[in-house]
């Protein structure tokens, strides 16, 4: 069983105290400093009432940022498959 770390991540002006495994924590802390520029950026664009506020529009925005990825992979896999279909059929005609 891998070793497990102790570590206090703050979102938001809130600390959250997690055990996890050594290879999380970079993308951990790299997800915690986003997360707060996203609100100092929130906060200073838009009059916000409370932080439950700026931290659900972190989170559509985050949950946008996926799903625009998932679709413009899923694009780029229709697009790679029809040219690999293009070039079977080039060296099928070819062979024959």
């Amino acid at each position: 069983m891998s070793e497990q770390l102790k570590i206090k991540l703050s979102i938001a002006d809130r600390v959250y105290p997690l055990h996890i495994s050594p290879a999380q924590e970079e993308g951990l802390r790299k997800a915690t400093k986003k997360i707060e520029e996203m609100i100092k950026q929130f906060e200073q664009n838009y009059a916000v009432r409370d932080k439950q506020d700026v931290l659900a529009m972190c989170a559509l925005q985050f949950a946008a940022q996926v799903e625009q990825k998932s679709l413009n992979k899923e694009s780029d896999n229709v697009e790679v498959e029809e040219k690999l279909e293009a070039l079977n059929q080039l060296l099928h005609e070819h062979l024959i």
